[in-house]
Parts: structure tokens; C-alpha cells; sequence
């Protein structure tokens, strides 16, 4: 028997939009467009204006946002991506414990440096650097506080 999954990492965030921003950007995806969807939904009376927003220089969802792979199929009807995606879901309460989940990325040889650097740049934070027997990475944090190490 053969199972055909499609999956979505959901994370919860204090601002979905940047965070969908910045992990498009760190791992060289596109940040979804729901613009029609939106727009038609409020054409329609179906949704109220509270619950939307302009981000990336369009009509979105106020607390969703999402980043999909730029190869993966998407749904031309509503913009929702249908294979691999990150999900920014709002909510209200900050963070107050250590995540059990966190992204791992990693470089070609050579490249952790430079790739640091850029993700620096694009709002993350670097942590600290471990380099122990096993190996050696920097565990960063992004620009919400989701920790990820490479």
C-alpha cells in the first residue's frame, strides 16, 4: 500500500508575517500569496477587514503566513502551497519554555560562516558556537526567538 502525505510545519509566532519573510528568505522559498482568496472573501462579505492585513506588498491574513518551496504545487485558487511549507500562525502568549522543535540548517563545506553572516543580516541572532568531539555548529535564533542551530 502507498500513502501520499504532504505536510506543513505549523509554528506559533508573535508577528507570522516577518517570520514568514525571514525563513523564505534563509531557506530560498517564496512567501505565499492568499491575495486573491483574501480579496474575494472580502468582496463577498464572507470575512471582515479585521482580519486581514498587507504584507509583502499585498492583501494577506492577519495571523497566518505562510513559506512554501518554490518547486512544490500550490493551489492557484487560494495561493496555499500543497508540499513542503512553513506556516506562522499568530498567537497571543510569548514564549516561556524552551521549543521542543527547532529547524536545522545546514551549508555545503566551508559555507557555515558566510551563511551565518546573511542570516544574521536577515534579523537572526547568533547564540553560540559548540564544538565538541561529535562536531561543531552555532545555534542561532530568529527574528522571533525559534531557535536553529547548523
Amino acid at each position: 500500500m502507498t500513502h501520499t502525505l504532504s505536510w506543513k510545519l505549523v509554528i506559533d509566532s508573535a508577528d507570522p508575517h516577518a517570520q514568514a519573510g525571514f525563513w523564505a528568505e534563509a531557506l530560498g522559498y517564496l512567501v505565499e500569496d492568499n491575495s486573491a482568496l483574501v480579496e474575494q472573501l472580502l468582496a463577498a462579505g464572507a470575512v471582515p477587514e479585521a482580519v486581514t492585513t498587507h504584507a509583502h506588498g499585498r492583501r494577506a491574513w492577519r495571523d497566518l503566513a505562510a513559506a512554501r518551496h518554490p518547486e512544490d504545487p500550490y493551489d492557484e485558487r487560494s495561493g496555499t502551497g500543497l508540499g513542503r511549507r512553513l506556516l506562522f500562525q499568530r498567537v497571543p502568549e510569548p514564549k516561556t519554555v524552551k521549543n521542543r522543535l527547532h529547524i536545522d540548517v545546514h551549508t555545503a563545506p566551508g559555507e557555515r560562516d558566510t551563511q551565518a553572516e546573511r542570516l544574521v543580516a536577515l534579523g537572526a541572532r547568533i547564540l553560540h558556537a559548540v564544538d565538541e568531539p561529535g562536531g561543531s555548529w552555532l545555534v542561532l535564533t530568529d527574528p522571533n526567538t525559534l531557535d536553529y542551530q547548523f
